[in-house]
């Protein structure tokens, strides 16, 4: 991209009004549902053409991925790479909660009265966003890391642990915008928007939850644990109890564009101190630590 056009694209984007009101005052569910038609299309010269237009927004950079065999024939096939082996070491501490993801890490803290923080002065109740006051309990007293992926990262996410899908929820809702502008505009947004919920647990029993939230343009979440894409208009059923287990740094399934997940600890499962709002992270790198890593009983 020349310099120019990265100088004009970031005078774009940081003009608020003018953001919010173009990936927010718009319909949203029609604009995600034509993005989730249009990204099917099998055409590798419209997905040439797609991906230069996209390069002209973000800073995409394919050099990481693993190409399909039959090449990128559909937005699909971009926004789902895969990553060529090795390019994601996992952390090697066995006790490190490693992160599911490549992300820009957003608010993160102790869960506090039942509320995580969604930007500054912005809070919400997590018993709203797991649907289930029930379902958030084992979270009240612990922590939680939000964790957003731009358009242009990589969009599988992987498990951060050794554990055990238990539940899934998948709950209905809007499709807000989920960058920065947004959450300091829009109260509860996690809550409006479409999600899933799910709980998992580690061999010991110690509960963890990841709550994949969708965005405008994004509405779409594979888990491979249920061998099905859940997408905001999916009939039902909305929840499943499962047992399927994951190894640590295995893949979980992927998002259809980029999006954010919200990661919930227990009380005992310390956040690591390395964390900065604003940093980026990269799947595989430490975001908590289990008590033993802290000498903790």
């Amino acid at each position: 991209m020349s310099m120019k056009l990265a100088r004009w694209r970031d005078r774009l984007t940081q003009q608020e009004d003018l953001n919010f009101l173009l990936t927010n005052r718009v319909p949203r569910l029609a604009l995600t549902r034509f993005m989730g038609w249009y990204s099917r299309i099998d055409s590798p010269a419209l997905t040439r053409l797609s991906v230069a237009v996209w390069r002209l927004f973000t800073d995409l950079d394919l050099s990481e991925a693993e190409p399909p065999a039959r090449g990128y024939r559909s937005l699909r096939d971009v926004f789902t790479r895969r990553l060529k082996p090795g390019r994601r070491p996992v952390d090697p501490a066995l006790a490190a909660l490693v992160s599911p993801c490549d992300a820009i890490v957003g608010a993160f803290g102790p869960v506090t009265r039942g509320m995580a923080l969604q930007a500054k002065g912005m809070d919400y109740r997590i018993a709203e966003l797991f649907g289930d006051a029930a379902r958030a309990a084992p979270y009240l007293d612990g922590s939680y890391l939000t964790l957003r992926l731009t358009s242009a990262m990589y969009h599988r996410f992987h498990a951060p642990a050794d554990l055990r899908i238990q539940r899934v929820t998948h709950i209905a809702g809007d499709t807000w915008n989920v960058n920065p502008i947004a959450l300091k505009r829009v109260e509860r947004l996690f809550c409006r928007n479409v999600r899933a919920a799910v709980e998992c647990a580690l061999p010991d029993g110690t509960p963890i939850a990841l709550v994949p939230v969708a965005a405008i343009l994004v509405a779409s979440l594979r888990l491979h644990a249920l061998d099905l894409t859940l997408r905001p208009d999916h009939p039902g059923p909305h929840r499943f109890e499962l047992g399927h287990d994951h190894a640590r740094g295995e893949e979980m399934g992927w998002f259809e564009q980029g999006s954010t997940i919200i990661v919930f600890l227990p009380p005992g499962v310390k956040l690591s101190p390395a964390l900065r709002t604003g940093s980026r992270l990269r799947m595989g790198e430490a975001i908590a630590h289990l008590p033993s890593a802290d000498g903790d009983e």
